[in-house]
């Protein structure tokens, strides 16, 4: 990533961040320590529903909102599910281990000086509503895991928290606004890699927050995450001004490979359409 382009020496916030960044002493978010646990429990071989539980149990309040979503209308449960275990039975393992992370993401988006604190909350009011139409659009499209689709567009912009974080700390460097842009833009994407490095996350969920808005990007083979995160980011700017500033849908790669072999629809009237109440669903329950 080159930073000469980024004219450092005129932006002290970008410089050194960068600076921590390269030498690895910027501060990178923490997962909690209950969604920890329930990732390393769930990769045992010797897991099960009873043991998985157990450990869920610790925290009520997540608890609470799996056996929540697994009564949820997006689950279609006929019986009213009113247990942990039967909660992750319903939702199976790896969608709970997505959905408990989830849960916990909404933490890391916290700062203590109102700017910034509402930037985090723009952040994850943006990140939360392209979560919630990737979700809905992976169950309309062939070889997505809506509960993964979801995760993965929730951490697209995991990069810009410590961004955000160290200009918390640093009031002083945020003079103009337009530094914090320049240094949010330029850093995001090797920043999330990082974030998802430390985390264990895999290894396309780093091509998430890498190419999450790289809109012209292509490769071979089948669509992939990356693919309908980018397709569900620019659902996000329907109905906005901010749709001007992209290419129309049709125009990118990633609409193009998951359209292919689907059934002949207008997929964006289908989605923002049809499934707005699966929408505004999903987004309920990230906002609890």
């Amino acid at each position: 990533m080159p930073l000469e382009t980024a004219e450092p020496l005129q932006n002290p916030l970008l410089q050194i961040c960068y600076q921590e960044m390269r030498a690895k002493t910027l501060v990178l978010p923490t997962l909690p320590d209950i969604s920890l646990k329930i990732r390393k429990a769930i990769n045992d071989e010797r897991a099960n529903n009873s043991k998985i539980a157990r450990i869920v149990q610790i925290d009520p309040a997540i608890t609470a909102r799996l056996i929540h979503v697994a009564n949820s209308p997006i689950y279609h449960g006929r019986k009213k599910i009113e247990s942990c275990p039967e909660a992750l039975t319903r939702l199976g393992l790896r969608a709970a281990q997505h959905l408990i992370t989830t849960f916990s993401l909404k933490t890391v988006f916290n700062a203590k000086t109102p700017q910034i604190r509402k930037r985090m909350q723009e952040l994850w009011t943006h990140s939360s509503y392209v979560a919630a139409i990737c979700a809905v659009l992976a169950h309309k499209t062939r070889g997505f895991d809506p509960d993964r689709a979801m995760l993965a567009a929730l951490v697209h912009d995991i990069g810009t928290v410590p961004v955000l974080t160290f200009a918390d700390r640093h009031p002083e460097l945020v003079a103009d606004p337009r530094h914090l842009d320049q240094a949010i833009q330029t850093l995001r994407a090797p920043v999330g890699a990082m974030i998802l490095r430390k985390w264990n996350f895999p290894e396309d969920f780093e091509e998430v927050t890498i190419h999450a808005e790289n809109w012209f990007r292509d490769h071979p083979g089948p669509p992939d995450y990356t693919d309908l995160v980018i397709l569900a980011q620019l659902h996000s700017f329907v109905g906005t001004l901010q749709i001007y500033k992209y290419p129309r849908m049709d125009e990118i790669p990633a609409y193009r490979k998951i359209m292919e072999g689907q059934i002949a629809t207008d997929l964006s009237k289908d989605v923002l359409g049809l499934a707005k109440e699966e929408i505004l669903q999903i987004r309920q329950l990230l906002a609890r």
